[in-house]
């Protein structure tokens, strides 16, 4: 977004015409027409068009504060969901700050949250891009325990702090003038992770919002890595130092309507399983917080699983997980072992009616979609194919999924 649109934007007349608008894909030609109408500039049009519809977008993140917001779409896909700022606030507001710095605000989901659950602690945030840090200040406008201000996170003065976040941008380019990629190298990140790291020197509690494929190596002694997963989806890995630490190492929580479950790298067992690669009645797929973390082989002992094989993810055994510790995997039943070959793999599907497949896939290295077009298979059932490994052996498990109730059972692992 040009600068110069955004003040357009954020005119009051202007915010009054995106409200008005009830935003539905087939109706973009119709409301377009209608600013053009009006007498709208097509840039500011263009753009209320555009934030209709990112509020509809925003809504899965947001809920109903989506309505009253605005952002772009870079932001949105790289906001924080409320449901998991809500987490962040707990953690970083256990020590009753009296001034977080929201290093790198991004859009303000983070500032909402600690602003919202935080009483008097005062909250600023800070965002190097002048289009997000004034998207920012309008979200937040209405809490007045937060401030908002344009600049370097690098310039900010940490001993005004009691405790820091911090969301390094991962990706280059201003996504207004230049297309945006994902920066890979943690000291290109801005700010880079070393001086990420560096804010515990200053700043008594530091929390880090990265992305979930960060290296464990990475991580500094004493600092905890959690990585996050909601509904099955995982979102963030988050580091903290300081009092809002808990355990130091690797963990993995998980959230969603089947409970909430955490695992500490302390439960990784000395040794491998017994009957690694013996396949059992399921198939056991972890939740990706578990297998980014380095922490399924953590499943096996207490669940009865196995791995399928040493180096993949997949687990298996004879009896479903209960309780909490159904939300730890997704499951499926074992119908056959298929041969791996395509003409061969088609034969045997299409004798078994089945006419729809879902292809997943660990150590095994095909293209889903390509597979699934080779197949050419007719109108009938559906079934899950897993391409993998049974010890050293390739294989294709054909299975169906296991539907679980959700729980509400409490949270086991770490307390706290």
């Amino acid at each position: 977004m040009e600068e110069a649109v955004l003040s357009q934007l954020l005119d009051p007349s202007a915010l009054a015409l995106l409200d008005e608008i009830e935003y539905r894909p087939s109706k973009e030609l119709a409301i377009a027409g209608r600013l053009r109408k009006d007498g709208i500039e097509p840039a500011l049009a263009s753009q209320l068009l555009l934030q209709a519809q990112l509020r509809q977008e925003a809504e899965a993140k947001f809920g109903p504060f989506a309505a009253q917001m605005l952002f772009t779409r870079d932001g949105l896909a790289q906001a924080t969901r409320l449901s998991v700022a809500a987490h962040h606030s707990q953690r970083m507001l256990a020590t009753s700050p009296d001034i977080i710095g929201d290093l790198g605000c991004g859009l303000g989901a983070d500032s909402m949250a600690f602003a919202g659950m935080g009483g008097a602690t005062r909250v600023e945030a800070v965002d190097a891009d002048p289009v997000t840090a004034a998207l920012a200040a309008y979200n937040l406008k209405a809490l007045d325990t937060v401030s908002v201000t344009q600049g370097l996170a690098e310039d900010a003065d940490l001993t005004r702090f009691d405790a820091v976040w911090l969301d390094p941008a991962r990706r280059t380019g201003d996504g207004r003038t230049t297309a945006s990629r994902r920066l890979f190298d943690p000291e290109s990140f801005s700010p880079s992770l070393t001086w990420a790291f560096s804010t515990a020197d200053t700043v008594p509690n530091v929390g880090i919002k990265l992305g979930p494929a960060l290296d464990h190596d990475l991580v500094p002694a004493g600092w905890e890595a959690q990585w996050v997963s909601e509904a099955g989806d995982v979102v963030e890995v988050a580091l903290y130092h300081g009092d809002v630490r808990g355990r130091p190492g690797r963990n993995a929580l998980l959230t969603g309507p089947r409970g909430t479950l955490q695992i500490h790298e302390s439960e990784l067992p000395e040794g491998d399983e017994d009957g690694i690669g013996d396949l059992g009645d399921y198939l056991f797929e972890p939740d990706g917080a578990i297998v980014r973390a380095g922490l399924v082989t953590a499943l096996c002992g207490p669940l009865g699983m196995r791995r399928v094989s040493a180096p993949i993810a997949y687990l298996t055994g004879d009896r479903l997980p209960e309780g909490s510790a159904a939300a730890a995997v997704t499951s499926y039943r074992v119908i056959d072992v298929l041969p791996a070959g395509i003409k061969a793999l088609r034969r045997a599907l299409v004798a078994r009616g089945i006419g729809r497949v879902v292809i997943k896939k660990r150590g095994a290295d095909i293209v889903p979609d390509q597979v699934r077009r080779q197949l050419k298979l007719p109108a009938g059932e559906s079934a899950t194919l897993v391409f993998t490994r049974l010890g050293e052996d390739h294989v294709v498990l054909l299975t169906q999924p296991v539907s679980t109730a959700p729980t509400t059972a409490p949270e086991s692992g770490e307390q706290r």
